[in-house]
């Protein structure tokens, strides 16, 4: 079971965590949520909760709940910057199916 984060990502967040002043990495869950399914949840981490997993990839710790673990397990975070627009990505290989507005998927 892994998550990982490319490059940009990974300097992302450590930009967002400096910037913040706190935080000790990146929480990544679902929620129930669109046409699709499942959407995902990306936030700071200040603590641990019980029953994370926790994967270190390129020096930023990701926090992922157990129940969100097994939808995206293996799922690499990228950071895409498009023109004006900037967001974080992820490749998924669990998914089955996306939404035609790609923010929601299932499993």
């Amino acid at each position: 079971m892994a998550i990982s984060l490319t490059e940009s990502a990974a300097n992302r967040v450590k930009s967002f965590l400096a910037a913040r002043g706190s935080g000790i990495g990146l929480r990544l869950g679902v929620r129930k949520t669109g046409c699709s399914g499942f959407a995902y949840v990306i936030n700071y981490a200040d603590a641990p909760q019980p029953g994370d997993a926790v994967f270190e990839d390129r020096g930023v710790r990701v926090f992922v709940d157990a129940e969100s673990l097994s939808l995206i397990d293996g799922t690499v975070v990228d950071f895409v910057k498009q023109g004006l627009n900037e967001a974080f990505r992820f490749k998924n290989p669990n998914v089955k199916g996306e939404c035609g507005c790609g923010e929601s998927f299932s499993v």
